[in-house]
């Protein structure tokens, strides 16, 4: 069995050897590819710098990582790296994508956004299990408790159809035995920001103010009880269709 370990906040994130040893500890052949810069935000782009041809590939460490550990930097975003990965691109195709450990919360309807669950839909869609996982801070101290909550939910994941859905973890950053435990949650209904537009002034530029939401204003979702100390799981399914009732069909040429 091979994994893939990527993440959207580079190949210098400490995130990364957090899953490799998850991976490696489950059995796995690890290969490590994430981006050479910072793809926050990128979703399921995929977006790649080329020369002649080719998406720029270079041998780098990620930091913490074993020594017999493949690590690859790759100029693109975190959901080609998985596409790539899903041709071979990195060596056998791997049966598992783990993305992360993202540094900042991925809950509610920001998900749509995080590269690092982007990485992870784009392995579903190709038939890949995968789970984002993420530490609801900017700034972690307690790196490995991700990993213990990961390691806790991957032979889970391992028993569902690949094609099932991402599992999407979010971990308060706390020591392990200070977690409350862990809550399947739904998403929370709002983003980790919100947005206020200024229309454009005399300088024709259009003006974005960023505002932190509180997590906790429903207490019951991703974003409330992480904030309360648990660590959650959420499946994410995408691409998916819903029926459209009443939509107004038509056979042959319009116009």
């Amino acid at each position: 069995m091979r994994a893939l370990v990527t993440n959207d906040d580079g190949i210098d994130s400490p995130g990364l050897a957090v899953l490799a040893q998850v991976a490696a500890a489950a059995g796995y052949e690890v290969v490590v590819a994430a981006p050479a810069t910072e793809y926050s935000g990128a979703s399921a782009s995929l977006f790649g710098i080329e020369r002649d041809g080719r998406v720029v590939v270079e041998p780098r460490r990620a930091p913490g990582l074993a020594d017999d550990v493949e690590s690859y930097a790759v100029a693109a975003a975190p959901a080609l790296i998985t596409f790539l990965a899903a041709y071979e691109g990195f060596g056998p195709r791997p049966d598992l994508v783990l993305s992360g450990v993202n540094r900042g919360p991925n809950t509610g309807n920001a998900v749509i956004h995080s590269g690092t669950v982007g990485a992870a839909t784009s392995a579903v869609t190709h038939g890949i299990r995968a789970m984002a996982v993420s530490i609801i801070t900017a700034h972690p101290e307690h790196w490995a408790t991700a990993g213990v909550v990961a390691s806790h939910a991957l032979g889970w994941l391992e028993a569902r159809e690949p094609r099932a859905g991402v599992l999407n973890l979010n971990v308060p950053d706390l020591p392990a035995h200070r977690l409350r435990g862990i809550r399947v949650a739904p998403l929370a209904d709002f983003g980790a920001v919100e947005a206020r537009i200024d229309r454009p002034g005399a300088d024709g530029a259009v003006r974005v103010r960023y505002a932190e939401l509180d997590p906790t204003a429903d207490a019951g979702s991703d974003a409330g009880l992480a904030a309360a100390g648990w660590a959650t799981a959420t499946v994410l399914r995408a691409p998916w269709a819903v029926p459209a009732p009443g939509f107004p069909e038509v056979e042959g040429p319009l116009g």
